[in-house]
């Protein structure tokens, strides 16, 4: 072999190399640059997934609160409706104490009384009840005036028992039967 046959030679193993060294450079940028794709292509589609799960979830718990919200509001319509008409039998009953048959209330709530606590009972009221009470009530009638709506409240004379039968007392009672009433 001549000189210029082996410099030949090695000129073209070294281009050889060369080409085989450019074309796995090429091949490993090639499979970066495939990794780097897929790798973007995997963040963009989990970013995808998590913004949808989290609007989601956003869009859920604000739903949940506007219903909340809403069952609140209801609430408080159907209490404040339930509170006027609870104001209205006041109301009534306040009117009903200016009428005719009030004083045969108080007489049979008296009896009621005196048939429940015994006949040595105290029976107070309002105090513009007091000649009525007193009326149905004779020597039992204690004059202390009592801050009530209308109706009458007994104690035995000891103070031991108690029978509260203002409308007060009363409404205070049924108030959940009334309540349900109303509703």
């Amino acid at each position: 072999m001549s000189l210029e046959a082996l410099v030949e030679e090695i000129r073209r193993r070294g281009e050889a190399e060369l080409q085989a060294t450019l074309a796995s450079q090429q091949a490993e940028a090639e499979r970066i640059t495939k990794e780097r794709d897929q790798k973007v292509a995997e963040i963009r589609a989990t970013s995808a997934r998590l913004t949808d799960l989290e609007v989601a979830r956003e869009k859920a718990q604000r739903l949940a609160a506007a219903k909340l919200q809403a069952r609140k509001m209801l609430y408080e319509a159907r209490e404040r409706r339930l509170e006027e008409g609870l104001q209205e039998t006041r109301d009534l009953l306040s009117g009903f104490v200016a009428s005719a048959a009030y004083p045969a209330v108080l007489k049979r709530m008296a009896e009621a009384a005196t048939a429940a606590l015994g006949k040595q009972v105290r029976l107070s009221g309002r105090a513009e009840d007091a000649a009525a009470l007193s009326k149905v009530a004779g020597k039992s009638f204690d004059p202390t005036a009592r801050p009530i709506l209308g109706g009458l409240i007994a104690e035995t004379p000891d103070g031991s028992r108690r029978l509260n039968l203002s409308f007060d007392e009363l409404l205070r009672l049924r108030e959940d039967q009334v309540r349900e009433l109303l509703a």
